[in-house]
């Protein structure tokens, strides 16, 4: 499991991009979720008065994948599901995982730098975030994997 520390760095990242005072982003260094292995799953909790904004925000993303010139975007869409909980935790947050399989390797799974290759607006960026960041309650987990047994082959 590569970066499972970087990992958890990313999931702050994801939520903290730095916009200037004028609302538009702020250049920072590169910075990716990649995974290593097979199979990444990553489980985050959500506030329950905004599963329908995260909902939305992964269709965006879903849409920004499918319309991008850049070939592995397709392939990340084609792996990429994202399951809801049937129970709340017990702070009333939504549990939902982000099951990634196959993981295309070396591509960046962030969030918003998939939502903002799509739209390069400024303010419409500040929008992205300012959604993502209101719906996002934590970062439970997660990482890379690789499967060692699969019991739908012989």
């Amino acid at each position: 499991m590569r970066r499972l520390s970087g990992f958890l760095l990313a999931g702050a990242i994801l939520l903290l991009p730095a916009f200037h005072g004028d609302g538009s982003v702020r250049a920072q260094a590169a910075k990716t979720l990649t995974f290593d292995g097979d199979t990444a799953i990553v489980t985050v909790a959500i506030r329950p008065n905004k599963t329908a904004d995260f909902e939305q925000i992964m269709s965006d993303v879903r849409a920004a994948l499918m319309k991008s010139d850049k070939p592995e975007r397709k392939q990340q869409a084609a792996g990429w599901k994202v399951v809801k909980g049937g129970m709340p935790l017990p702070d009333g947050n939504i549990v939902y995982m982000h099951v990634i399989d196959p993981v295309v390797k070396d591509a960046d799974y962030t969030i918003l730098t998939l939502l903002y290759e799509a739209n390069t607006d400024p303010a419409a960026q500040r929008a992205i975030f300012e959604k993502y960041r209101d719906a996002f309650a934590a970062n439970l987990g997660g990482g890379g994997f690789t499967t060692v047994v699969d019991l739908s082959k012989p």
